[in-house]
């Protein structure tokens, strides 16, 4: 398919088209170049604004296909005064014209580059509003917080007790207590969207390449009985449930027997710092303590779960242990993996599922936790030292701050950079 956009739109659909096109209607015509050959044949739609995708004229051509075509179309459509579109182009006009905001924007390609249903379905949420709405509802009581404390600062001989005699602190703090339950359901949406970073550890043979395996259902690693035979840190992104997990198989830790193994050692922890979660692979066929040793090798901030592997061998019975963070499985055997998918989720924060999380990115993450900073420090003022003016400067800020989300309060150029990262023609 090929969209045109702009002032121009209708002119140059019709001239490609050879004949008028109606609003909203589709029609079958065959495109000719400028020589009056046909290129292709197919159906021409006409948008007009401002009831368009991008607020502004719009026309779509839609022919059989083929790069070798749609490079002829592509050429004609250039002679008659169009240009390419800048990556993310069509979704920015339509942030400009307020046919989307900005997080609705983002949540188009969000859905594109969605590499799971639960991603999929979470920016298609963002899309229709569902966290857009949220922002706003909030935005809504900071702006009525803010025209209380201030309509208070700007009439001060009215002599009324600023705090005794409203329910601002009442206020404030169920609008901080709803900032962090938003901030909580985007967090959850931003790991549907990204995922998370798990470093599978052990000492060698403790089957670390074979849980690999077992969770991608392919050979992805080579297994052997030979201790060391992983030298390389090796990275496979899975969808586990529909949780993203970018997963990577780690050399055994241990002392190196050579500087090929120390380096993959090194590796290993470099992995291991940079993760979200590790896993460590127990084998119970061998001494604890030297593996259990290895928890020190966890930094902190990084949350482990213990995997008791080689159950089949061991005489055990699969089986999860919530509380504990651990789980007993056979990787070789493939069973008891529900277990772990189980404790993966829960340490993702989607111990309840993805139902009803919608999409979300870091940017946003760090607008709701900057909008809250500023809430409670604007609370913290009040109710220590009774200051409303320092409390009007932090809604203001915290009104500033939430604003970026939707796109209200946002530099021209962060909004480069945003809808620079889309894919052309979106």
């Amino acid at each position: 398919m090929l969209r045109v956009s702009g002032p121009h739109a209708r002119h140059i659909g019709e001239t490609l088209a050879g004949g008028t096109l109606s609003p909203r209607f589709a029609h079958f015509r065959k495109f000719r170049d400028e020589s009056g050959s046909v290129i292709d044949s197919g159906l021409a739609l006409l948008f007009m604004a401002p009831a368009s995708f991008t607020g502004e004229d719009i026309v779509e051509f839609q022919g059989h296909g083929g790069p070798v075509v749609q490079q002829m179309l592509l050429r004609r459509v250039l002679t008659l005064g169009a240009r390419q579109a800048r990556p993310g182009e069509f979704s920015e006009r339509a942030f400009l014209n307020g046919k989307l905001d900005l997080a609705q924007a983002e949540a188009i390609a969000d859905l594109i580059a969605s590499n799971t249903e639960s991603a999929a379905r979470a920016a298609q949420r963002s899309l229709e509003g569902a966290f857009s709405d949220r922002v706003e509802a909030l935005q809504e009581r900071l702006t009525g917080l803010r025209v209380f404390v201030e309509a208070a600062l700007d009439f001060p001989e009215e002599e009324i007790d600023f705090i005794a005699e409203s329910d601002v602190l009442e206020r404030l703090d169920a609008l901080a207590a709803d900032l962090r339950a938003l901030l909580s359901e985007a967090e959850r949406g931003a790991v549907l969207r990204d995922g998370i970073t798990v470093a599978i550890v052990g000492l060698p043979n403790a089957g670390k390449s074979s849980l690999l395996n077992a969770l991608a259902g392919r050979d992805a690693a080579i297994v052997t009985d030979v201790p060391g035979t992983t030298r390389d840190v090796l990275r496979e992104t899975l969808s586990l449930d529909g949780l993203p997990v970018h997963v990577a198989d780690t050399a055994g830790i241990r002392e190196a027997g050579d500087v090929v193994e120390a380096e993959g050692i090194r590796r290993a922890r470099a992995a291991l710092a940079a993760a979200d979660v590790a896993l460590l692979v127990i084998d119970p066929t061998q001494p604890e303590a030297p593996q259990q040793a290895l928890r020190a090798e966890i930094p902190d901030g990084v949350r482990c779960i213990e995997v008791v592997n080689k159950s089949d061998l061991a005489g055990e019975t699969p089986a999860i242990d919530e509380a504990a963070g651990r789980v007993t499985l056979s990787a070789r055997e493939r069973q008891g993996l529900g277990g772990l998918v189980t404790l993966l989720h829960s340490a993702a924060g989607l111990g309840g599922g993805a139902e009803g999380a919608f999409s979300a990115r870091t940017r946003h993450l760090e607008a709701l936790r900057r909008t809250l900073e500023h809430v409670e420090a604007g609370t913290r003022q009040l109710r220590e030292f009774g200051l409303p003016d320092t409390l009007a400067e932090d809604l203001r800020l915290a009104q500033r701050a939430l604003g970026e989300i939707t796109g209200e309060f946002l530099a021209d150029d962060l909004l480069g950079v945003i809808f620079s990262s889309f894919c052309i023609g979106k």
